[in-house]
């Protein structure tokens, strides 16, 4: 190699470091190679304008911004029941301390007087009677006429109550809503003094007398109330004998035990 294009390639080489930089092997004054420059240096930025606030960071989400712990809600205190028979019946009409009429808007309230030779009885009404207000409607209540017709009485004669004025979500309540129900079934009971008991659906024959539905096939229960014994017997809720009604073999054995002393 040689010429004129080795000078020139070599002098190009030179223009480029000395462009670089590099030309000097020594500079005269030393150099921090890990010192952060001015403008990229934030405390040195911040340090040069202390009259500049740092803006303000946005706030959070509501979703995540910290709670006040919930304060634990007082318990309710039991509901007193009226003694009186007419203030009973006016309680559980307007009253909100009514066990089982925190459900829904429109209360089922019973139908009848106290000392009625036969008193119906279920736990909650059906979506048809919420929807109706009256217990023991349409298809279901024709079968329940049908049903006391074969045993010699009407429903006029009867007086029919739910245990709970309005239905719960599911149609089930436990704890101490139970607790309080279970309350208010006995004082029904006592107030209302039927001759006779029947207890219409599963849900208050457990609750009147512990007993299964299949258990109490047939037989007379005796429900104890204040040492007064009141004949009961149990059927299956006639929404139920319509939906299948293989059951009412079982309802009708249950039922005719009220036809002895006639």
């Amino acid at each position: 190699m040689g010429g004129q294009n080795s000078a020139l390639l070599a002098e190009s080489i030179c223009d480029w470091w000395s462009l670089a930089g590099v030309d000097a092997l020594v500079g005269d004054a030393p150099t921090g190679w890990l010192v952060t420059p001015p403008a990229n240096d934030v405390t040195a930025t911040r340090a040069k304008r202390p009259d500049r606030a740092d803006p303000e960071p946005p706030p959070l989400p509501i979703i995540l911004q910290p709670q006040d712990a919930p304060q634990a809600a007082e318990p309710k205190a039991p509901a007193v029941f009226p003694e009186a028979w007419d203030e009973f019946q006016h309680w559980l009409s307007h009253d909100g301390d009514v066990p089982g009429s925190q459900w829904d808007a429109h209360r089922v309230l019973p139908v009848g007087e106290a000392g009625a030779p036969l008193m119906l009885m279920t736990a909650w009404p059906e979506i048809d009677d919420q929807r109706d207000g009256v217990l023991f409607s349409g298809p279901a209540g024709q079968l329940l006429d049908a049903m006391l017709r074969a045993i010699g009485i009407s429903r006029g004669e009867c007086y029919t109550a739910s245990l709970a004025v309005t239905r719960p979500a599911g149609g089930r309540c436990d704890g101490a809503e139970a607790a309080e129900l279970d309350r208010l079934l006995w004082h029904h009971l006592r107030l209302a003094k039927p001759v006779r008991l029947l207890l219409i659906g599963s849900d208050i024959l457990r609750m009147a007398a512990a007993t299964a539905l299949p258990d109490a096939r047939g037989k007379l229960l005796d429900i104890n109330q204040d040492g007064v014994k009141v004949e009961a017997v149990a059927v299956a809720h006639p929404a139920m004998l319509l939906a299948r009604p293989a059951q009412k073999a079982a309802a009708w054995d249950s039922l005719k035990l009220f036809n002895r002393g006639r």
